[in-house]
């Protein structure tokens, strides 16, 4: 992908430590990655690029592609910041293994800055990179 293409600045955050909400629970935080600040594509998804990334399988929350130069923070558990919406990444490609780039399949969280429904996963499970050819 030529560096022209990637005209999208984004925000890049991780979860960050829970602090406590005075009622006996606690309340998720989240931390910039390092760096925070990401040059990358973003285009909707279509059931046909989801399904020729994904070896034939579907996600059943892809709502967008992100191409970008690799990253080493970005995981599972990452989302993305883009003008005030949030894309929680659902997947994480590094194209042909090589660290030289990344494709993330992600859902937009809608309202309140929860995780997409299907995406509710327990922390502390390791948000590894994918390992694959797009």
């Amino acid at each position: 992908m030529a560096r022209g293409a990637r005209r999208h600045r984004v925000r890049l955050e991780h979860p960050g430590d829970p602090v406590a909400d005075g009622k006996g629970g606690f309340t998720e935080t989240w931390a910039p990655l390092v760096p925070a600040e990401w040059w990358c594509s973003i285009r909707a998804a279509s059931t046909q690029m989801v399904e020729r990334l994904t070896a034939g399988t579907m996600q059943a929350t892809a709502t967008h592609l992100v191409r970008g130069d690799f990253h080493s923070g970005i995981t599972t558990e990452s989302r993305v910041i883009f003008e005030g919406r949030t894309l929680q990444v659902q997947s994480v490609t590094d194209v042909d293994e090589r660290h030289v780039k990344l494709i993330l399949i992600c859902a937009e969280v809608v309202g309140g800055g929860a995780e997409p429904t299907s995406n509710k996963r327990a922390r502390g499970t390791s948000g590894g990179v994918a390992r694959g050819t797009a």
